[in-house]
């Protein structure tokens, strides 16, 4: 745990005891932090009291005696309306943060400079961080990796110059951390996205441009005309940028032709490494993550020979584009972190002949922005709520059946894969549902663990990662 001391001896008032809320809450007690924690639901304000955290109803507390709010990453702070706790600070001229800015607070007391690396951006932001944590670790380094990855921030071990915090930021955070600055900030990607928290795509640009703003190298994707402003604006006011692209050269910078990653700099361009033969960075989005890490790294001091190694030795995010098994000639991939159509097109691009699982709890325009990748599917295995919308978008597309359950598409697709016939392309069995997962699964994790434990149980099954027994059994 990393103790909140730069708060030691504040009142501070924080909302929201989820998980990072927790962490914060207890990061803050044991810094010397006068807290006062609530969360409208109860049974985490009893898990809080549990493990010692002074809890109280906010709408009794004297405010002009706080000193800060401390919000939970998924409390609104500006739209479609303030929290009514943003609103008793802002009336009584509190400050606002989030557990990042905590964070940064105390790196810069106690380990000012540490090696810290900051990803954001719409898309393929949990492999970008994954990923540098891999080659981190892989080549002897201390990586520490949280934030919106799923470990809180605060839950890490403290920052000094031997670790580096590798740290995935979502915009809702980065809202909440206005000292933001970390060694080496990635802004991958930008898309139309929580535009119902921000408002509009020019603040959600803004927030997600505050994180490379700050940073000591901005390393900034220029593929869409909002990250390319970006760029050329820190560039113009005199930052550190390194631009990376996945279909378009850069200088100076990193960006990908096919699966070759090549480095433009002192008026160079050369070839760095070929991506070609690494299942779990298969695709032009991964090529992009890749330009990222390669970026990050070198920022950090790394060597371009551990860089390399580290790359051919990723396994992959779990549930994304994930390589679980294999039979004869067909892989089984598990991307079920792919929870609408935009998420799921990344996989659909990268195989040219899948055996696809789809379906689920159906958002909002279902598939049909996937109608150009329907060509590269043998047939689609329907589940869940979407199955028959999904079918009338499909129709004479694309083979396809209503499975209803993934149990069955699982079943069916790997019986159908072993009898292509087709000599010149690899079967992907695909579980990319293009959906939620609420109508069947409680979440994307368990969804995706049961489809790793469905493949574990067929006969012939070569299974590419480890599989626990309870997984197996319910698969």
């Amino acid at each position: 745990m990393i103790a909140a001391t730069t708060f030691a001896a504040r009142n501070v008032v924080l909302f929201g005891l989820g998980g990072s809320g927790l962490a914060t809450a207890l990061a803050l007690k044991a810094g010397g932090a006068f807290v006062t924690a609530w969360d409208d639901n109860p049974g985490q304000v009893a898990a809080a009291e549990a493990q010692g955290v002074p809890t109280g109803d906010l709408r009794g507390l004297d405010w002009s005696e706080q000193d800060c709010l401390v919000l939970a990453p998924g409390v609104p702070l500006t739209d479609p309306k303030p929290h009514w706790t943003v609103e008793m600070a802002q009336a009584n001229g509190i400050e606002i943060i989030g557990d990042i800015e905590i964070f940064v607070r105390e790196r810069r007391a106690h380990a000012p400079g540490s090696p810290f690396i900051a990803i954001t951006g719409t898309n393929g932001k949990s492999t970008t961080t994954a990923l540098i944590s891999h080659i981190l670790a892989a080549c002897g380094r201390d990586a520490q990796m949280g934030g919106n990855i799923g470990t809180a921030i605060l839950t890490l071990e403290r920052p000094s110059a031997e670790r580096v915090h590798v740290v995935e930021c979502s915009s809702y955070q980065i809202d909440l951390a206005p000292s933001l600055d970390p060694s080496a900030g990635i802004l991958l990607n930008l898309t139309p996205d929580h535009l119902d928290r921000h408002g509009s795509m020019t603040h959600y640009a803004e927030i997600k441009s505050r994180l490379v703003a700050r940073s000591d190298k901005a390393i900034v994707g220029v593929d869409d005309d909002w990250c390319a402003a970006i760029a050329g604006k820190l560039e113009a006011e005199g930052h550190d940028v390194v631009r990376i692209s996945r279909d378009m050269p850069v200088a100076p910078g990193l960006f990908a032709q096919g699966s070759r990653i090549r480095l433009a700099a002192d008026g160079n361009v050369g070839d760095y490494t070929d991506l070609d033969g690494i299942p779990t960075l298969r695709g032009a989005h991964n090529a992009q993550n890749a330009c990222a890490a390669i970026a990050a790294c070198r920022a950090v001091g790394v060597g371009d020979d551990d860089i390399r190694a580290g790359l051919s030795s990723f396994p992959g995010l779990k549930h994304r584009m994930q390589p679980v098994g294999r039979r004869g000639r067909v892989v089984f991939v598990n991307d079920s972190k792919a929870t609408n159509a935009e998420a799921a097109a990344p996989a659909l691009s990268s195989y040219p002949r899948i055996y696809w699982i789809a379906g689920g709890l159906p958002k909002e325009g279902g598939i049909a922005a996937l109608e150009p990748l329907f060509g590269r599917v043998a047939k689609a295995y329907l589940i869940g709520e979407a199955a028959a919308g999904f079918a009338a978008t499909i129709g004479a597309l694309a083979d396809f059946e209503i499975a209803g359950t993934l149990e069955r598409a699982v079943e069916h697709a790997a019986r159908d894969s072993a009898m292509d016939t087709a000599t010149d392309t690899q079967p992907v069995v695909l579980l990319s549902p293009a959906c939620a997962s609420f109508d069947q699964f409680r979440n994307f994790e368990l969804r995706g663990d049961a489809f790793v434990g469905l493949v574990a149980r067929l006969d012939g099954i070569e299974m590419l990662i480890p599989v626990k027994a309870e997984e197996r059994q319910n698969g």
